[in-house]
């Protein structure tokens, strides 16, 4: 069976709504979502709405397939707290280089947790929903299904989770850069690129040094200064596969479930630790 998600936080959105919604009527919605039902759905700022198939059922009168109109709203976070909020994410640095790009770490809901506050769905509270159906529940099979569909929008744009909570991509990570820990990793991502240029050889060209003594045999072979006792080991990068991490994750050709990201970070590291116990 597909999932809906193949990100940690879209599996997170669809695992808070079950914490606190009936089980039936979200097996319902996950059929009304892989089957087509939901004709369209739009999501601006923390409002969704949706046009909905419904299905013929004479027990309440429908004799024709009706279409639905949903409506959800998810509450937002006030300004406010989003100033206490974004100083906490500034104060890591790991946070904030994972933001910055484009990629929302797993331990997010910590820095959110520890000012009181949620960032995921944390029960019925965090809802308004209505649909124009007869069913009485709420959230009805019909407003189920837009959720799963919200839950794979996230793999495409993981930053809709802030969008919903009243904070766009856009201005949280201008507020992230501007703090002292995104100044630095800006700087990183701003660095120049050197331009290749083509070599009409592939050896080093050699070129004729002047010296005013004739060194002896032993400078000769040995050089004028003594060679380090040790090698300083290489400053790994601050941020594994940074290249690929700016252009963000699952990339139109990545028809995997599982991360590119994470797949090239493997890759990376391969590459690094390759022989080096030959060393």
């Amino acid at each position: 069976m597909n999932k809906f998600s193949r990100t940690w936080w879209g599996d997170r959105f669809i695992n808070a709504l079950e914490a606190f919604t009936d089980d039936a009527r979200l097996q319902r919605g996950r059929s009304y979502a892989r089957g087509g039902k939901v004709l369209s759905f739009e999501i601006e700022q923390n409002y969704i709405t949706a046009i909905v198939k419904g299905s013929v059922n004479p027990y309440f009168g429908v004799y024709k397939e009706p279409t639905y109109n949903i409506s959800i709203e998810i509450t937002p976070i006030a300004k406010t707290r989003w100033n206490e909020i974004l100083q906490q994410l500034s104060s890591k640095a790991s946070v904030v280089s994972r933001l910055l790009l484009n990629e929302v770490p797993e331990n997010i809901e910590d820095s959110f947790s520890e000012l009181g506050v949620y960032l995921l769905p944390h029960s019925r509270k965090d809802f308004k929903t209505s649909c124009s159906c007869p069913d009485y529940a709420n959230p009805c099979k019909h407003i189920a299904g837009v959720y799963y569909l919200v839950a794979s929008q996230l793999d495409q744009n993981p930053f809709l989770l802030f969008e919903l909570r009243g904070l766009s991509k856009a201005e949280l990570q201008a507020k992230l850069a501007e703090s002292p820990l995104g100044k630095a990793l800006s700087e990183e991502l701003n660095t120049k690129e050197v331009k290749i240029e083509a070599s009409t050889s592939l050896y080093t060209k050699l070129s004729k040094q002047q010296i005013d003594q004739k060194p002896s045999a032993r400078e000769f072979w040995l050089g004028t200064k003594r060679l380090p006792q040790t090698i300083e080991v290489a400053t790994p990068s601050a941020v594994s596969a940074i290249l690929i991490k700016k252009q963000g994750d699952f990339p139109a050709f990545w028809q995997k479930d599982n991360s590119f990201i994470e797949a090239m970070e493997e890759l990376y590291q391969r590459v690094k630790t390759k022989n080096q116990n030959l060393m």
